[in-house]
C-alpha cells in the first residue's frame, strides 16, 4: 500500500500547555484513519497541523509526497477539510453554498458534480433551501459536499458528528463508507467509541500524547482480559470497596461498574463474596468483552503512559469525558 501521511514526531505548543506531543504514525492510502480521545486531547490541533493551517514547533510531515512545511499550498490542492465549526454562509442556498466553494478551489464546469454530490449526500430536494433553514445533520451534509467539490485525494474531518442526532450521524456514516469504497483517504477524529469501532486505524491520544496505535481489535486484545460488568443499587459504595478491597482494575460507567478480571468464574465468586460481607446486594451481572473505552481507561490509569510504537497502519453511544 502506498502512505499517504507520514508523520515524525510533530509537536505544537501554546505557551505552558503542549497541545500536541511528539506524535509519530503513517495513513496508507485509502485508510479510515480515526484520531479518538476526550476534549483537550489535541485532537483538533494535530489535524490543522495536517491541514497546514498552523505550523508545528518541532517534527516533520509528508503529505500525498509533499512536505508538509515547503509545500502546503500544493497539499491544500490536495485536501478537504471539515472543522468542528464548519462556517456555511447562512443566508445562501445550498447550491449557491457549494458554487463558492467551488469557486473558491478553482474548479470550472461544477455543475455536473455538484449535482452528483447532492445527490450522494441526499440533499437534492433541499438544493434551494437557505443553508440557515437545514437542520444540524443536513449542514453537516452541505459542509462535506462543501469540502468534496474539488475531489480531494485525503479529507480531514474533526469530531463532523458532535452534537448530531443519531438518525443523522448513521446517515453521515454511511456517506463517508461509500467514499471509503471510491479510494479516499479519511482521517476523523472523534470522542465517540462507537464510532472508533469503524475505523481501520486507531490512534488514542490524551492530554497531547499518543497512548495507543492500531487496529481496534488489536487495541481490545491488548488488554488481554474480560470484564464482568455488575449492577448495585450503592454504585458509588460498591467501585469504592471493590477499588479499595481487591486489586481489580475497576470502572464506572453511570449505575454499571466494569471489572477487569482473569479468570471470569473465580473472579466472579471472590466479587460476590466482597459485597456480602459488605452487605451490598448484587442485582444483575453479565460477562461482556473488552471495550476500546475499557481499553482507553485502562491506558489513562497506567504510572507511565506506553510509548506509542511508529507503525503503519491497516456512545451504547459513549462520549469519552
Amino acid at each position: 500500500m502506498d502512505t499517504a501521511i507520514k508523520i515524525d514526531g510533530l509537536t505544537k505548543a501554546y505557551e505552558e500547555i503542549l497541545a500536541v506531543n511528539e506524535i509519530s504514525f503513517a495513513v496508507e492510502r485509502g485508510e479510515v484513519f480515526g484520531i479518538v480521545g476526550p476534549d483537550g486531547a489535541g485532537k483538533t490541533t494535530l489535524i490543522r497541523m495536517l491541514c497546514g493551517l498552523i505550523l508545528p514547533d518541532n517534527g516533520h510531515a509528508n503529505i500525498l509526497g509533499y512536505d508538509l512545511l515547503k509545500q502546503h499550498q500544493s497539499i491544500k490542492n490536495e485536501i478537504g477539510y471539515l472543522s468542528q465549526k464548519f462556517s456555511l454562509y447562512t443566508d445562501l442556498t445550498v447550491d449557491e453554498n457549494i458554487e463558492f466553494f467551488a469557486e473558491l478551489h478553482g474548479v470550472k464546469n461544477y455543475k455536473e458534480r455538484r449535482n452528483e454530490l447532492l445527490e450522494f449526500t441526499r440533499l437534492t430536494r433541499f438544493r434551494k433551501f437557505l443553508a440557515g433553514k437545514l437542520s444540524g445533520g443536513m449542514k453537516q451534509k452541505l459542509a462535506l459536499a462543501c469540502t468534496l467539490i474539488h475531489k480531494p485525494k485525503i479529507i480531514f474531518l474533526d469530531e463532523p458528528t458532535t452534537g448530531v442526532d443519531p438518525v443523522s450521524r448513521r446517515d453521515f456514516w454511511k456517506i463517508l463508507s461509500e467514499l471509503h469504497n471510491d479510494g479516499v483517504t479519511i482521517v476523523i477524529s472523534t470522542p465517540y467509541m462507537d464510532e472508533a469501532e469503524r475505523f481501520n486505524t486507531i490512534a488514542m491520544m490524551n492530554n497531547g500524547k499518543l497512548l495507543m496505535l492500531d487496529s481496534p481489535a488489536a487495541i481490545k486484545a491488548s488488554m488481554d482480559k474480560m470484564i464482568l460488568e455488575i449492577v448495585t443499587p450503592l454504585f458509588r459504595e460498591t467501585y469504592k470497596v471493590i477499588s479499595e478491597s481487591t486489586e481489580f482494575e475497576t470502572q464506572l460507567f453511570g449505575d454499571r461498574i466494569d471489572i477487569a478480571v482473569n479468570d471470569y468464574e473465580k473472579d466472579y465468586e471472590t466479587i460476590l463474596a466482597l459485597l456480602n460481607k459488605n452487605k451490598i446486594e448484587l442485582t444483575d451481572h453479565r460477562k461482556k468483552p473488552v471495550s476500546l473505552e475499557n481499553v482507553f481507561i485502562h491506558l489513562l490509569k497506567k504510572p507511565q503512559p506506553p510509548k506509542a510504537v511508529f507503525q503503519t497502519g491497516s456512545p451504547i453511544d459513549g462520549r469519552l469525558h
